[in-house]
């Protein structure tokens, strides 16, 4: 709140549309995907669910975003089955497009990062790699019968040890598991749309790591690609950190890739900032979402 009290009202306002552009841009996304399943799916149930999942991800540190959006998806013609491979490959897709975003905006601004980052490229490129190796994880979990296979040949033999204590737990998992690969190789097999949500999901990543630059203007001479380039990196290489919701990660990395380009201080500010209009300000107006869906529920129950 000290750091809202001395930032530009101007800055606010830009950071903030900045957030909504990135949800309606996720609204979008999302409804795409919900439309392969339900045609009636539109383009404000999609923003709602934007909107709704980043109360949750506050609400719950991150834990819960998830179990929102098929609640949410439930609630709006997408199966539950279906909609948990739906978030599951959105989720995908949001991975490649941060390192996507990442790979080419380092490319574009290659000197100026190769200037500041060098002696931690090694560094970098391990964060590359895990990102790639979580992707593919992610991809493999909700559409390959083969890592299936290999899955629950090692969890019976587990459960095996443990005396058949789990039994009914991987029953369950199984049946999820054939639901969820069902529902994801539907998607999967339209090429096109994966493209699509792909290079729709990079071009809404410019809304957030845009926001820094706005925040710069004026103090530093460092350019909106070179701005973008820094985040997007701190951003792909917080990922990997184990932290909920990004909390403590974010920042640390943000930080410490922006200290040497525009001072501590002003990095640590930006940091800040950035957590407010990324995490806080959409939970602040999914809130409404979450108080209106409560007023219509009392209205339907007295109905």
């Amino acid at each position: 709140m000290e750091q809202l009290a001395k930032t530009m009202p101007s800055v606010i306002i830009g950071i903030c549309a900045m957030t909504v552009g990135y949800h309606l841009m996720e609204g979008l996304i999302t409804m795409l995907l919900a439309r392969e399943y339900n045609p009636d799916f539109s383009y404000g149930k999609g923003v709602g669910n934007a909107f709704f999942c980043s109360f949750y991800r506050v609400a719950t540190l991150g834990s819960g975003a998830g179990v929102a959006a098929v609640i949410y998806l439930g609630e709006n013609g997408v199966e539950h089955s279906i909609g948990f491979g739906l978030y599951m490959l959105q989720y995908a897709f949001h991975k490649i497009s941060i390192a996507l975003f990442s790979v080419i905006f380092f490319c574009v601004s290659w000197n100026y990062m190769y200037a500041h980052f060098s002696s931690y490229m090694w560094l970098l490129m391990a964060g590359y790699a895990v990102t790639i190796i979580i992707t593919l994880i992610l991809i493999l979990l909700c559409c390959s019968t083969a890592f299936h296979k290999v899955l629950f040949q090692f969890l019976d033999w587990l459960d095996r040890k443990l005396n058949r204590r789990f039994d009914v737990q991987i029953a369950s998992l199984r049946g999820e598991c054939q639901m969820l690969e069902r529902a994801s190789k539907h998607i999967i097999k339209k090429k096109r749309l994966v493209v699509e949500v792909i290079l729709l999901s990079t071009v809404r990543n410019a809304f957030w790591y845009g926001i820094p630059y706005l925040i710069f203007a004026g103090h530093t001479e460092v350019t909106l690609v070179q701005t973008m380039a820094v985040t997007s990196l701190s951003i792909m290489l917080a990922a990997v950190i184990p932290a909920p919701g990004g909390i403590g990660s974010t920042e640390l990395v943000f930080t410490s890739l922006f200290a040497g380009i525009v001072g501590t201080g002003l990095a640590g500010s930006a940091a800040l900032l950035y957590r407010f209009a990324t995490f806080i300000f959409p939970f602040i107006l999914g809130l409404f979402i979450v108080i209106a869906r409560r007023i219509q529920g009392r209205k339907d129950t007295y109905d």
